[in-house]
């Protein structure tokens, strides 16, 4: 038990303590934090395009269904549906729950990018892939896709972002992340202000290259449009 008086009379910043804490808390940033991020990122933007094209081809009642369940899932907690997975799914490892819910959650915003960036295909296009023959699956793999991906890619980017910087609430099924294993590596001691500044530079680190990408890839997408 560390003495209150000891604590309050100790320096504000132990670059001792910070040094020893880092290597813990980066390992907790590469097995768990930008795992999530990267594989729960994969998950959603693959499930939000089928679900986009779903709710466009798929007959009226059928399309409901899967905007009604689109909408519910959207609208609900990602803190909620986590609990509920983790609880539904006993026998299921909680950190491969975390990167479905994660994926699942996310997929729900990234196929609303989609639907707008597949709306923004001029009826044109439509029309021209009609004159020419060309078949369903071809038209939306050759001319609609392509076209809607250039208008989406600075959402998903952002959307990517957000999965990111959301991935501390995997604490509420037990997932040691970054942030988790900063409060448990400054509880003893009380000294949280090293390990969470660690952890907030390790999160601007990842964040601010993902969005100098993104904004480079938007370009170029630009000029190759």
């Amino acid at each position: 038990m560390v003495d209150d008086e000891e604590v309050q009379g100790s320096p504000f910043w132990d670059w001792e303590f910070a040094l020893e804490a880092f290597p813990q808390m980066f390992m907790a940033f590469l097995e768990v934090t930008l795992l999530v991020t990267v594989v729960g990122t994969l998950i959603a933007a693959v499930l939000g395009l089928i679900i986009a094209i779903l709710i466009m081809v798929l007959p009226k009642p059928l399309a409901w269904i899967v905007r009604w369940a689109t909408n519910f899932i959207r609208m609900t907690p990602i803190v909620v549906q986590l609990i509920f997975m983790f609880w539904a799914f006993l026998w299921m490892d909680a950190l491969t729950i975390g990167i479905i819910v994660f994926g699942v959650h996310y997929a729900t915003y990234m196929s609303e990018v989609y639907r707008a960036g597949i709306e923004s295909v001029p009826k044109g296009q439509w029309e021209a892939t009609t004159a020419l023959s060309m078949s369903a699956a071809r038209t939306w793999r050759k001319v609609v896709i392509p076209q809607a991906l250039r208008s989406t890619v600075p959402s998903l980017g952002n959307y990517a972002i957000s999965m990111f910087k959301d991935t501390p609430f995997l604490l509420v099924i037990g997932v040691a992340e970054m942030v988790t294993v900063a409060g448990q590596i400054g509880a003893p001691t009380f000294r949280y202000t090293e390990v969470y500044t660690i952890a907030g530079v390790l999160f601007l680190a990842a964040s601010y290259p993902t969005a100098v990408l993104v904004n480079r890839l938007e370009k170029r997408l630009a000029y190759a449009h």
